[in-house]
């Protein structure tokens, strides 16, 4: 699979637990922080916009989880989003977080594009779904 986008993020000191280590619901604010510059920085589709004026959401209804290894604070993750599957008005995700020693924490997210005036499925706007297909492209 082509790797749509990756960027790295250092691990803070909010992130972590009283033991020192990456507490896990912070994982998954990362993973969104990750999908939100994709399609800000990657895509070039604003997310605020989006949802904002253009009324569509990508609320995600599906997200499996593997925890490899634990982070500290100052880790430095390199989070990578391979697209695994475009449907009409859905998206399936592999995001990897890795560190020095290798993969921390695993993801399949499934997203789906939504109408935020009726809550409901919706193709996928022509300028998504057109970035979307390039990140699909090898």
């Amino acid at each position: 699979m082509k790797i749509a986008f990756q960027r790295e993020q250092r691990v803070r000191f909010g992130h972590c637990d009283p033991a020192g280590i990456v507490y896990y619901p912070r994982y998954f604010e990362m993973l969104h922080e990750v999908m939100e510059d994709w399609f800000n920085l990657g895509l070039k589709v604003d997310y605020a916009t989006l949802l904002g004026p253009r009324r569509t959401g990508m609320p995600t209804i599906q997200l499996k989880t593997d925890f490899k290894r634990i982070s500290r604070m100052g880790d430095v993750l390199a989070q990578r989003i391979e697209i695994q599957k475009l449907g009409r008005t859905s998206l399936v995700l592999k995001v990897e977080f890795h560190g020095d020693d290798g993969l921390r924490a695993a993801f399949e997210q499934v997203l789906v594009c939504t109408s935020l005036e009726t809550h409901q499925p919706i193709p996928f706007p022509d300028d998504l779904r057109a970035a979307l297909e390039l990140c699909t492209h090898e």
